[in-house]
């Protein structure tokens, strides 16, 4: 399907009657409602017979009695207009993040100049000594974070960390005895199931919409670490990082994205399971980072062609189509042409379910692998080496090559380095901080810095630790070479 561009929109909407039923009559002091007596029917077979209606949630309830862990989150920095290649969503494609803590970078060229921006977002409290949850790309690139409590009070936020594979991010708050929300579990989640979120859609704060789940174990593109839980909650920009609660009133995941090809709501939204949300936290409150594990296969989907071809009963599972040489799933044994059926004994329906699993791993972690190889079952078992690290930390909490400039890379391979004729360098994976405002974007391939030749990541390291507070990184960008100034600190 041809995609549509995305533009983002400011849309003056009416209240709709959407709580009506709530606000006319229902008890606030009661979780649930009695379902009316069902009207008697004539007897019918039982795959016929009418389902009786499910007690519906008391939303009154959850928002009185969680609404004030909710936070409004509003972010100040200093950003290009500018958009960094593979960290910014396709603006043409109807996948869009628009939930931006940095609006307006979309489009625009490399060199366009510096703005002050401010950006908008919500989170919610998970602990009572001011710990908060919210997605990575509320604060990114924001040098100040102001969170503002229900009751009016605000407080300026650290950012301890953020993980931009997963959109997660903490922040902490210099405040105690907070509210908290109750924490659920996604996985008794299902297709049908109320849900509510709270958060500040355009700045309207403490806003409460509903829905039911639409879909769960959704993989988006460029997204291949999170399960996203759909929903056709309306949820629109400044909702990026609220609360989504089930109908009992736990929280089972973050808003994130919506698709749409219009910048606003049209029915299709996605959140973080709380789970994959919680690993990040605990991680970054205990390290400063997120590490994952990596088995080192690129899998592909199967349809029922590709099933009858390797005489799968149905299509389900993960393709193998390529193992990286001295990886885990090299060791473990795993061929191009194996099916991953399970993992550590959960299934693998569909290819997106892989990559999610491994990711919440750690390195070091030993994982069973049921395969389907020439007709048959076989076990495997891999242990996990590390991934390229996604950058956690804010700037200063890290070493230097990492805190200061705030990029993961790694070597030039034998077959790029004849591609891009270079001897030496180092592709970039992921930049944050410094680097990603001085324009350095994945992709790149650093080249020098401040004039002395990089072949490896330590390279790096030393001559950034050995830089002042500005130094200049040569890039090579397609097939043109560029200095980029970078300030760092």
């Amino acid at each position: 399907m041809k995609s549509t561009k995305v533009t983002s929109a400011l849309v003056a909407a009416g209240i709709f009657a959407s709580s009506v039923a709530v606000a006319a009559g229902w008890n606030p002091s009661e979780w649930l409602q009695k379902p009316a007596a069902p009207v008697a029917a004539a007897p019918a077979a039982s795959n016929t017979a009418p389902i009786a209606p499910a007690t519906a949630p008391n939303y009154r309830a959850i928002v009185q009695r969680y609404g004030p862990a909710v936070v409004g989150i509003n972010t100040e920095g200093m950003v290009r207009t500018a958009a960094r290649g593979n960290q910014q969503p396709d603006e043409d494609g109807p996948f869009f993040q628009f939930f931006r803590g940095m609006p307006g970078m979309q489009g625009k060229p490399n060199n366009a100049p510096r703005a002050l921006v401010h950006g908008q977002g919500s989170g919610f409290i998970v602990g009572a000594d001011g710990l908060i949850l919210t997605n990575a790309h509320v604060v990114r690139d924001a040098q100040e974070v102001t969170v503002k409590l229900q009751d009016r009070r605000e407080y300026k936020a650290k950012v301890l960390g953020s993980d931009p594979a997963t959109d997660v991010a903490v922040l902490k708050i210099d405040a105690h005895n907070l509210p908290v929300v109750s924490l659920g579990n996604p996985k008794q989640l299902a297709v049908g199931d109320y849900v509510l979120a709270i958060g500040a859609p355009f700045g309207f704060e403490q806003s409460a919409t509903s829905g039911i789940v639409s879909a769960k174990g959704r993989s988006l593109p460029g997204d291949g670490y999170v399960p996203f839980i759909q929903t056709d909650v309306a949820v629109n920009p400044g909702n990026s990082g609220g609360p989504l609660f089930e109908a009992g009133g736990s929280v089972v995941g973050i808003n994130s994205q919506i698709y749409s090809q219009t910048g606003g709501y049209m029915g299709l939204s996605f959140a973080i399971p709380i789970d994959v949300a919680l690993s990040v936290k605990d991680q970054i409150v205990a390290t400063g980072k997120v590490s994952r594990a990596k088995l080192g296969v690129s899998v592909q989907e199967l349809d029922q062609s590709l099933a009858d071809s390797f005489k799968l009963p149905q299509p389900e599972g993960a393709l193998v189509a390529s193992i990286a040489p001295g990886s885990a799933a090299a060791k473990a044994g795993l061929q191009p042409g194996d099916v991953i059926l399970s993992y550590n004994g959960q299934p693998i329906a569909a290819s997106g379910d892989l990559p999610a699993l491994v990711g919440m791993a750690k390195p070091g972690d030993r994982a069973s692998l049921e395969v389907w190889r020439k007709g048959k079952k076989e076990t495997l078992s891999a242990t996990l080496t590390g991934a390229t690290e996604k950058l956690a930390a804010a700037d200063g909490q890290q070493d230097a090559s990492r805190g200061k400039l705030g990029v993961a890379v790694r070597p030039l391979s034998p077959e790029e380095s004849r591609q891009v004729q270079l001897k030496s360098g180092l592709v970039v994976e992921d930049a944050s901080g410094a680097a990603a405002r001085s324009g350095i974007e994945p992709g790149d391939i650093i080249v020098a810095v401040n004039g002395t030749p990089v072949s490896s990541a330590a390279d790096l390291q030393k001559l950034v630790g050995q830089a002042g507070k500005q130094l200049a990184v040569l890039v090579q960008r397609g097939e043109e070479k560029i200095f980029l100034p970078v300030r760092l600190g």
